[in-house]
Parts: C-alpha cells; structure tokens; sequence
C-alpha cells in the first residue's frame, strides 16, 4: 500500500478543517468590513456634529423663524442695531417680519420692540411707511412699540409710526436730527508732503472730497440737503405723534431724553416692556416671535466680508465717497 495515499477519514478531516479556515477568514473580513463602515460612519457623525455646533457657535443657522401658532397671541419682531441694508435691522428683514405676524390669523396685537441708536434716513422711512400702510390695512390689529436700551434718531423714526410707544423709565429716547459726517486729511498730506491727483468729469463730481480743501458752495449745498431730510424726519414725528406732542424749540434740535421725559414731552405714551404690553394691552400673555434671522448665506457672506468688497468696488466706481447722511 502506497504510504502517501490518504484514508477517505484523514481526507474528510482535512476537508472539514480547510472549510473551518475558511468560514473564519470569512467571518473575520466581515467583521472588519462592519468595523470600517462603522467607524467611517461614526467619523461622518462627528463631524456633521461639529459643523453643527460651529454653525450655532458662529450664528450661521439662521432663517425666518416659524412664528405659527394655534392660540391667540402677541406677534412680536425685532429692531436691534444700526438700521441699514445690510444689517440684521434691514428694511426687508423688519418688513417681512411684520407682513408675517399681521397676517397670522391668530395675532391679536404686534410688538415692534427697538433698541437701534438709528442709521440709514432711506431704510428707516421703508419700515415706517410700511408699518402704516399694514395699520391701515389690518385696522383691528395695533402695533405697540417697546423701547429697550435706546431708540433714538432712525429707530424713532420707525417708532413714530407705531400706536403707542412705551419706554422704561432710563431707556433713551429721542435724537431728532440728521448728520453727514466724513473727514479731512489736507492737513495731514500737507505735513507727509502728499499730492492729491483729481479728475473728474462735472464740476462737483468730486462732492466735498475728502482729500481736497472745503469748498464752500459745496458745504452750503449739503447742509441744505441734510436740513430738508430734517425737515422731512420732523414731519414724520409729528404725524405719527400728532397732538400727544408736546413740542418745545429743543425737541427736534438732536437732543435725546430719558425715558420719563420722553413721557412727559409726548414722545412715548408710557411705561413698560414686552410681558406687560403683551398681558395688560393686548390681552394675549402668549408671545409668539416672528423675528427673521440671518440666512446660512448672508451670515456666511458677511463673514468672508463680501459685503465690504462688494462696498470697495461700489465706490471705486461711482466716485469718491466723502462720508454718509444717517438719522443718528
């Protein structure tokens, strides 16, 4: 008998042994497939965590918020900071925050509440002539404006629109006024011995530069621009106001009050914050906030500072910028 032939037994046995390997490399590669999924898997998850809490870290999640309800209840938006176009006090970010809160069918009343030191006369006026024209159209729902810390100069002009403005007794209020500001550096590039080089196609197109000495026609020409944009912000107060004004020769010269004065001149109409306009005036305790915030985009863009190259390119190519005219 040949030694190396194989019994039928030793041949099964090592058959049986080959499959045994086999189903445990098997089991083996499959364990570590499910290893590596899961730990890919578990790696994505934190990641998308992180982006998550760096989104709510930055305030990059942002939207309108959803300001449905199914109870009756206090609408409220707010106006914080500078009042401009590229702000969170923008006129279309106010505006289509109080569009949504008068059309909710179960808004009994709306709370602008403001704390803005003021900004643009132009997004200003959008809000103010928009918050009148909602007041007209919707006639059983008011609007109460509550100042916070400030509301002065654009901010009252966006409250003068409003019902009634109630304060608390240390908010300021007021500022009734328009500025143009800028600066001049003739002095400066005297001294560093700078050569200013203009060229400009119409006489005035250079309008008070900011780099050349003053030019009095020009200087007289602004101040009567910034004086009829007064004048147009003093017509505003007092329509809004009407006869609850109790007006003096300072109250439209850029003073501000405090809130107890603002009471008594007729610049507000009495004491209170949000709970209190909201359970006592309005009678719906329940405050819905229909406040619109920063889109992802927006918030993202500001961050990258597009909006500041955005600003660069606008005024290389319209001419050169010598300040700006603001309700402040």
């Amino acid at each position: 008998m040949n030694e190396n032939s194989q019994q039928p037994s030793d041949i099964k046995s090592a058959s049986w042994e080959r499959g045994v390997l086999e189903k445990l490399a098997f089991e083996a590669l499959t364990e570590q497939r499910l290893s590596r999924r899961w730990r890919v898997g578990l790696g994505i998850a934190w990641l998308l965590l992180l982006f998550l809490l760096l989104f709510a870290i930055l305030g990059w999640v942002g939207g309108k918020r959803d300001g449905s309800s199914l109870e009756k209840h206090t609408a409220l938006v707010e106006l914080k900071g500078v009042i401009s176009s590229e702000s969170k006090a923008s006129a279309d970010k106010v505006i289509g925050a109080l569009q949504h809160a008068f059309k909710d069918k179960n808004t009994l009343g709306v709370v602008l509440r403001i704390n803005s030191p003021g900004g643009s006369p132009v997004q200003a006026g959008y809000i103010n002539d928009e918050i009148k024209r909602l007041r007209a159209k919707h006639k059983d729902i008011p609007l109460y404006v509550v100042v916070q810390d400030i509301c002065a100069s654009g901010g009252y002009y966006v409250a003068a629109a409003a019902d009634k403005i109630y304060v608390d007794k240390a908010s300021i209020v007021g500022s009734i006024g328009v500025l143009m500001d800028g600066f001049g550096f003739t002095g400066a590039m005297e001294k560093l011995g700078v050569e200013r080089r203009i060229i400009t196609a119409g006489e005035n197109k250079g309008f008070l530069d900011p780099f050349s000495a003053v030019n009095p026609e020009q200087q007289k020409y602004a101040k009567q621009m910034v004086d009829e944009i007064h004048q147009q912000f003093i017509k505003v107060v007092k329509d809004g106001r009407g006869k609850r004004l109790k007006e003096t020769p300072e109250m439209f010269s850029g003073l501000v009050w405090s809130g107890e004065k603002s009471v008594a001149n007729g610049l507000a109409d009495g004491f209170g914050g949000l709970d209190y306009v909201a359970r006592d005036i309005i009678k719906a305790e329940q405050i819905v906030d229909f406040t619109e915030e920063d889109s992802f985009s927006e918030t993202l863009t500001r961050r990258l500072g597009t909006t500041a190259a955005d600003s660069f390119w606008n005024n290389l190519f319209s001419g050169t910028v010598v300040g700006r005219h603001s309700f402040r």
